[in-house]
């Protein structure tokens, strides 16, 4: 009896999102979550990261009935600090400034919703991150190659962004772009969901 594969959705705008997931070779749909990623008051970091991931997720699931929907967000940590995306040259300048020297932790949330049942899974991936100290004119040739205006903490890890740092420290480093692949190959496998099973590679 052939197997029905159940529908898999990335609940995101990101290219890198989208990019990583496509390195597992698995058919996916992409859709828009339209979330306020704003922080709410008083609340950790880490904590920011696993309820947008969800909120995320669960927006796209509503718009399905059968679908497996992945979510993910990533709050960059700076001793309970949140760091955002820069947005432009100078705000990539001053962050990264401030972070040169410092470890700074990555907090990246993944979460699959069953459009089906409703229910969610909610992961959460720490990547300790140590700077280099930068000077001015590192900062300034860095950010004129990769311009990270869209990246938490203006580092963009898959390109030069990675000289930035002197050690990273985690159990899924693919966290620090933007999406745990160990772990969203590890999630989808309790629906059925096997990237390394043929068929689901066929779609």
């Amino acid at each position: 009896m052939e197997k029905t594969l159940r529908p898999l959705v990335l609940a995101s705008t990101s290219r890198y999102r989208q990019a990583l997931l496509s390195r597992l070779g698995l058919p996916f749909d992409v859709q828009p979550p339209g979330v306020d990623e704003t922080a709410l008051p008083g609340e950790a970091p880490a904590a920011t990261a696993c309820r947008l991931a969800e909120a995320k997720a669960r927006a796209v699931a509503s718009r399905y009935t059968n679908a497996l929907v992945l979510g993910s967000d990533q709050v960059a940590d700076a001793g309970g600090v949140a760091i955002g995306k820069p947005g432009d040259h100078a705000g990539a300048a001053a962050q990264l400034r401030t972070l040169a020297g410092r470890t700074i932790v990555f907090h990246t949330a993944v979460a699959l919703v069953d459009a089906q049942s409703g229910r969610c899974a909610v992961r959460l991936i720490d990547v300790a991150t140590r700077f280099r100290a930068l000077s001015d004119a590192a900062i300034e040739h860095y950010l004129e190659r990769e311009r990270p205006y869209d990246c938490a903490g203006s580092i963009r890890s898959e390109g030069l962004g990675i000289a930035l740092v002197e050690a990273i420290e985690s159990d899924d480093p693919s966290a620090l772009i933007g999406l745990p692949l160990i772990t969203v190959v590890d999630v989808p496998r309790t629906k059925g969901v096997d990237v390394l099973d043929a068929e689901a590679a066929k779609g």
